[in-house]
């Protein structure tokens, strides 16, 4: 008897190739022994109310689209028990793709599809945010709101370089927030221009640097990059120049490896989890939830970021 597989795929995602490949896809699903149920994606939160709902009936669960249909994917795993909870494979077919890059799936559909029915599984850690479950990302501050803010469309048209326009529109109106910051063994409290907690080696198309983070995908810690706020352009080169010389800390900024994260401010602080709207809340905690997600990768492509 085959294995049943859920493939759930956002049709609009990226500049919608995935109209092209559905087939070479199905096909691949198919010849790994699996019967396939397609579920292209109807409206926002589909894919995690469907997970929700009936993913305990499938042997693996693969969905394609950018970072937030892949968040998605994860909320609705992590609503199962260990037991239940099915490995995850993953077809990237947004604009940055930003957590494919940090696990080394092919860019490529047909290849990506391969590795996600006949690749290796890898547990990963995953995040809580208060209430919610991200993936690999939670930031405020400037231009943290450009992923989520920019149309589809122009995305579409544009792809990276449409964030990079949406960014540069808000050079002129940037600000900071007074947080008052704990984490594991210290505290920070000051003027924050922008704020990063994440488990990737990609942020906005950006690959950060490997000596600087020292990314650890399944080792319980998150890091968390701080930026204070740079009261003149000399003090913003300074930040650029010591993150570029892979200097962990500076007089405007610091980088910091936690399992637990706590952030207090008089106002309401505006989150993106995954590149997606996360809420405005003024208290938030933040806690690694260590190997929780299993996905399903290239051993060989990723084994620098797991744990030896």
């Amino acid at each position: 008897m085959n294995k049943k597989l859920l493939f759930i795929f956002n049709p609009f995602s990226g500049k919608a190739q995935i109209k092209n490949n559905l087939f070479d896809i199905t096909d691949t699903f198919t010849k790994a022994g699996y019967d396939v149920t397609l579920r292209p994606t109807q409206q926002r939160m589909d894919a995690y109310n469907y997970i929700r709902l009936h993913g305990s009936e499938y042997d693996r669960v693969v969905v394609s689209g950018g970072d937030g249909t892949l968040n998605e994917a994860v909320k609705g795993l992590m609503t199962f028990d260990s037991a239940e909870r099915r490995s995850l494979g993953y077809i990237p077919a947004g604009t940055t793709n930003d957590f494919a890059s940090t696990l080394n799936i092919p860019k490529n559909m047909y290849e990506a599809a391969f590795v996600a029915v006949n690749g290796d599984e890898f547990q990963c850690d995953v995040g809580r945010f208060n209430d919610k479950i991200f993936n690999y990302v939670a930031a405020f501050g400037a231009f943290t709101d450009v992923s989520y803010d920019t149309p589809q469309g122009t995305k579409n048209a544009l792809g990276h370089m449409a964030y990079v326009f949406e960014g540069i529109k808000r050079l002129s109106n940037l600000s900071s927030y007074h947080v008052n910051i704990k984490y594991d063994g210290g505290e920070i409290d000051d003027d924050i221009f922008l704020c990063i907690v994440l488990n990737a080696t990609s942020v906005a198309g950006i690959h950060t640097s490997e000596k600087l983070l020292n990314v650890n995908l399944n080792d319980g810690l998150f890091e968390m990059l701080v930026f204070r706020q740079p009261t003149n352009l000399i003090r913003l080169q300074s930040v650029l120049t010591g993150l570029m010389k892979g200097e962990d800390s500076g007089d405007d900024y610091s980088i910091i490896k936690s399992s637990r994260f706590e952030f207090v401010s008089e106002e309401d602080i505006k989150w993106t989890l995954d590149g997606e709207y996360g809420g405005s809340p003024s208290h938030t905690v933040i806690e690694v939830l260590h190997s929780a997600m299993t996905f399903i990768v290239d051993k060989d492509k990723i084994e620098k970021l797991a744990e030896e």
